[in-house]
């Protein structure tokens, strides 16, 4: 049967439909496909020397190899099952502390740099700078580096612009060009309009520094009551990536401040609260479908004494924390200590490895149009199944043989960069 409308009437009630189209994409285009972290590691400034990367890697493993030495203890400490997931999931954490320990690191010069004076920071940007120029060099950097700038609302706006400057430019000096995965974190948003003084601020540099235009990107920490709603009661979260005129890779949330600024009490000041997984939610319907990736924040329990209560204290509640995350859809988190690195991954590996029997059966059902499993995945399903495949690729929680052995697929790890690929 031929269709009855009329084409030209039918042209008629689709015009502008391809307009909106375009409209939607270029507001919602997609996730980048490049890797995501699964952390990153915080460190002040001063406390950056030029072995960090390893000795932190090193360090870590040896808390793991003396508080948790094998899989009953590494299951008890992390909250794992006991058994071969635990044996599993531990040799796969003693391997990523040995070849990549931290997978994001920002040297900060923000909260965790409190106290130093304007000459102590211009020194100590210099010097962090000069550091991290010679992980790069010799190979043992992180794939992904940055730094946390001071915060346009605390009256030091000259004061983040100048350590900007320096650190950018002493990284220029050092290797001629920039780490690929490096990024910038701008902290304490109290207003839209610091979000569009700082793109200008970076146009601004990178005319200076002889940069392409966009290379320096950044992350927002939407950590202050008016980044989440403004002054004229509108969720200020659009309008801030907005402001960011592209550049915005990432938004963190910021688990203190934000806590504190709605008046909770200490005890309650934690990632777990549900006053954060309200703004959790609020970013995830922001930005879904956006190239902004989303972090969560950081537990902020260190262990007091090199001991193995104390260090299982520490390593169960923070991965109690990474666990919420996770349970939210938040697959990245940042880290104050080198104990988090061992939960971090002990957690994530072991979310990944805990349901991949099944993912990669679903896969490989799906890829051969085989619809005996019991499941009718639908192609939006699919894509989740094949992202966590991804994601655990590139966290070194699967392997690729074991991906190709399974699905006959072949999965690479993405590369670490914050570049378009």
């Amino acid at each position: 049967m031929e269709p009855r409308s009329n084409p030209a009437t039918v042209e008629r009630l689709l015009a502008g439909v391809e307009a909106a189209e375009d409209r939607y994409r270029a507001g919602w285009p997609g996730a980048p496909e490049t890797r995501q972290p699964v952390q990153v590691l915080y460190v002040p400034a001063d406390r950056i020397t030029a072995d960090l990367p390893t000795a932190l890697g090193t360090e870590a493993g040896r808390l793991l190899d003396t508080h948790a030495p094998d899989a009953p203890a590494f299951a008890e400490a992390m909250g794992i099952e006991v058994g071969a997931l635990a044996e599993d999931v531990r040799a796969r954490v003693v391997a990523k502390l040995g070849t990549e320990p931290i997978e994001d690191l920002r040297v900060d010069l923000e909260d965790g740099y409190l106290g130093r004076s304007e000459d102590q920071e211009a020194l100590d940007a210099v010097a962090s700078a000069r550091a991290v120029a010679g992980w790069v060099a010799a190979g043992t950097a992180p794939p992904f580096v940055g730094l946390r700038v001071k915060s346009f609302s605390d009256g030091l706006a000259r004061r983040s612009v100048a350590t900007l400057d320096r650190f950018v430019g002493t990284l220029l000096e050092e290797l001629g060009d920039l780490p690929a995965g490096f990024v910038i974190t701008f902290p304490k948003i109290v207003t839209v309009a610091h979000v569009a003084a700082f793109v200008e601020v970076l146009d601004h540099l990178e005319d200076v520094h002889d940069l392409p235009r966009g290379r320096l990107r950044f992350e927002v920490q939407i950590e202050t009551t008016p980044s989440v709603l403004g002054p004229e009661g509108r969720v200020e979260l659009r309008a801030i990536r907005e402001a960011g005129a592209g550049r915005i890779c990432a938004a963190h949330l910021g688990v203190y401040d934000y806590t504190a600024g709605l008046g909770l009490p200490p005890r309650e000041q934690r990632l777990e609260h549900p006053a954060c997984d309200f703004v959790r939610h609020l970013l995830q319907v922001t930005f879904a479908g956006t190239d902004v990736r989303l972090s969560d924040g950081s537990n902020n329990a260190v262990p007091t004494a090199d001991t193995r209560q104390e260090l299982h204290r520490v390593w169960s509640r923070h991965a109690a924390a990474v666990r919420h995350s996770l349970a939210h859809g938040y697959v990245q988190g940042w880290d104050l200590h080198v104990s988090h690195l061992v939960s971090r991954y002990a957690t994530v590996f072991a979310d990944l490895r805990a349901g991949i029997d099944e993912v990669l059966e679903r896969l490989q059902r799906w890829y051969a149009d085989d619809h005996t499993g019991g499941v009718l995945d639908e192609p939006a399903t699919v894509r989740r199944l094949e992202a966590t495949v991804q994601r655990a690729v590139d966290a070194g929680a699967l392997g690729t043989d074991e991906v190709r052995v399974r699905t006959g697929r072949s999965v690479t790890p993405r590369p670490a960069t914050l570049l378009a690929s």
